[in-house]
């Protein structure tokens, strides 16, 4: 087996290389395998599209292509979007697919849920995952996810959850107001 050295691009049969990096067209930002990114869509009035790059390639003519795993957000998905997504929420898939490097736009961070609650400053391109999504079933895993209010909803980091002191109960904002009307 042959060995190659690092940051010299290893060759396979068909003439394409693999590649340890991309540097996005128009900046100085590079991404790698593991990095996730945002994906120009043929709509410009829809968001960028969120994916994490699994593999870079370019072909004999240097024409980079990168293999991504497609995140989805709730309202691409079976069911929509629910009151307790949030609007960073993403939904890891099953969904896999070979794009040219040059629709990337830029890179993002997707972070666990818990991890997501705990940033001091959630910046434009923080996104947060608590599910991953099968995109030809609809189905998701887990299939559960705790609740945390009296209305028996998910945790929703938009919304503001209070602590009852004597009873330790959360209560999400959409309670309260129905509450105090």
């Amino acid at each position: 087996m042959a060995k190659t050295r690092p940051g010299i691009p290893t060759k396979t049969k068909t003439g394409k290389r693999d590649l340890e990096s991309y540097t996005i067209r128009g900046t100085n930002k590079i991404v790698r395998v593991g990095d996730c990114v945002l994906m120009r869509p043929s709509d410009t009035g829809k968001p960028p599209y969120v994916a994490r790059i699994e593999k870079i390639e370019s072909d004999a003519r240097n024409n980079v292509k990168v293999r991504v795993r497609w995140y989805y957000r709730p309202e691409e998905s079976l069911g929509g979007r629910r009151q307790f997504h949030g609007a960073k929420e993403l939904f890891l898939s099953d969904h896999y697919d070979v794009q040219s490097a040059h629709t990337i736009e830029g890179k993002c961070i997707v972070h666990s849920f818990k991890n997501y609650t705990k940033l001091e400053n959630v910046g434009a391109e923080d996104y947060y995952c608590r599910f991953e999504y099968k995109a030809a079933s609809g189905g998701f895993t887990p299939d559960r996810v705790a609740v945390y209010c009296k209305c028996e909803m998910p945790y929703n980091p938009d919304d503001l959850m209070v602590q009852c002191e004597g009873c330790k109960d959360c209560w999400s904002s959409f309670v309260i107001s129905m509450v105090l009307i």
